[in-house]
């Protein structure tokens, strides 16, 4: 009897166990939260999910709708209360599907690319479902440069490229007439303006450092690059162009994309250091490094920032090997080596003007590998503008007026730089070439030309060439206006 009563009670606990099982399966996720984040160029609507869940998304015309299916879940949260406005949707629906699950049906004012995902747990959230609803044709920069302006840039860079490949051993070199020809007389001078992409870090899903009064690094970064922009904007010759302009994330290879697509002269991303002690406060500046970083503490930022995507939520299917044929093709070319020496030095620049209005944390320039610094063509710093977990600090970096002082350190930094070494075809070049009392011919640099052609040319040595217009080497750009020493 005792036997067959422990038979029953095993048969039991058996049936109560897969009873349990099969309640999990049938509940197997439950919707947490619902969060919308609307961008220029998409919105972004997020799942919070208490388990991971099985999704298929697809679209329906007449009217246009995305339905969002997902297995074995339930809802428990209502969607009626996300923010809607500036966003591609116009109301949201949910309830139980046929054969079971749950379906959200979104209803929607305009044409859409719908793009999902799912994401495992991190340190800040548990499994989430993205899914991204992209406006074909629209810009992720709300005011873009101007075309003539972009096709100028163009023309720049690939002077530059050209220039580079020469100094390559063993490039092909460009011919060059052995009998002096005439002059050509200077075209108009383009007179462009020096394009500045700020970028505010973090944003939407990704809050970054959290003060100790909850002040988030998102919304102070958004504030000071905004004050930059405004900086940038109000100067004579400069335009800032906004990676971010609201709340809503942008991953990091992104950023940098948008700066190059925007064809950017300078890349500059705003950040607020976070330690675990209190203590430390001041200011940074860091620049990309090649090799490792210039300190532990450069390291562990770098390591912080790099894992912005996973908390903003990033697709870790994404293609990036045509980004990586980039990179080859650039270093090539050896533009990195200038951008990186252009990086130091405006760093330097910055950091000093930073000295004057705040506390510095570090008092050179650090380097290390942050992922939102690696464009090849574009010089680019990351600039942490105190330590928003020191208390007093995190109180400042609220206060609009050391906002506007750190907006303007930073950008006295770029302007100083700029202003003794303009893009041949800026209004800036222009500017300091019309203060300049014109000695002799000048000629206007085309894409292909090389300053020992030139010299050839116009009859005249390449040192006096040199000389006359103040060349330490054979660099030179397209657009750049050269004086020709009389023969």
């Amino acid at each position: 009897m005792e036997m067959k009563g422990a038979v029953a009670s095993a048969c039991r606990l058996l049936a109560t166990g897969l009873f349990t099982l099969v309640a999990v399966n049938v509940q197997a996720a439950t919707v947490e939260s619902m969060r919308l984040w609307a961008a220029p160029d998409h919105a972004r609507l997020v799942f919070d999910l208490s388990a991971a869940a099985n999704a298929n998304v697809f679209s329906l015309e007449n009217p246009a709708r995305l339905v969002i299916d997902l297995d074995d879940t339930q809802m428990d949260t209502d969607p009626s209360t996300l923010p809607l406005h500036d966003s591609a949707i116009t109301s949201v629906r949910s309830g139980l599907r046929d054969g079971g699950g749950l379906r959200v049906v979104l209803e929607l004012n305009r044409e859409i690319e719908p793009r999902h995902f799912t994401l495992t747990p991190n340190d800040q959230y548990g499994h989430r479902l993205v899914v991204d609803l992209e406006y074909p044709g629209e810009s992720a920069v709300e005011n873009p440069i101007d075309p003539i302006e972009a096709m100028i840039r163009d023309q720049e860079i690939q002077s530059q490229r050209a220039v580079a490949q020469q100094q390559v051993p063993g490039s092909p070199q460009v011919s060059a007439p052995a009998e002096p020809v005439e002059v050509q007389e200077a075209r108009p001078h383009p007179r462009r303006d020096i394009i500045i992409a700020v970028d505010a870090g973090h944003g939407g899903e990704d809050p970054g450092a959290i003060g100790p009064s909850g002040t988030r690094e998102k919304d102070v970064v958004l504030e000071i690059a905004r004050r930059l922009a405004a900086e940038v904007n109000s100067t004579e010759g400069f335009k800032a162009v906004l990676t971010r302009d609201g709340d809503y994330y942008i991953g990091l290879r992104q950023r940098t994309a948008l700066a190059r697509e925007q064809k950017a002269d300078f890349f500059v991303s705003v950040h607020a250091d976070a330690f675990t002690s209190p203590r430390p406060q001041g200011s940074s500046v860091y620049a990309l490094s090649q090799r490792g970083a210039t300190s532990e503490t450069a390291q562990w930022l770098a390591d912080s920032e790099n894992r912005s995507d996973l908390i903003g939520g990033v697709d870790g299917s994404l293609s990036l090997r045509d980004k990586d044929q980039v990179l080859r093709g650039v270093l090539l070319d050896l533009t990195m080596t200038a951008t990186l020496n252009d990086s130091l030095s405006i760093g330097g620049q910055v950091l000093e003007q930073l000295g004057r209005v705040n506390q510095l944390h570090k008092t050179r320039v650090e380097q290390a590998g942050f992922m939102v610094l690696k464009s090849p063509d574009i010089p680019s710093l990351l600039i942490e503008v105190g330590f928003i977990s020191n208390p007093d600090e995190e109180r400042r970096l609220r206060d609009p007026v050391h906002q506007t002082g750190l907006s303007q350190a930073i950008f006295g930094g770029l302007r100083e730089h700029f202003e003794r070494y303009p893009p041949p075809a800026s209004l800036l070049s222009w500017q300091r070439d019309n203060q300049r009392r014109p000695s002799g011919n000048e000629y206007r640099i085309q894409s292909g030309d090389t300053l020992s052609a030139i010299a050839i040319r116009h009859g005249v040595p390449v040192g006096q060439l040199r000389q006359a217009n103040d060349l330490n080497g054979d660099a030179i750009r397209v657009g750049q206006v050269l004086q020709i020493p009389s023969s």
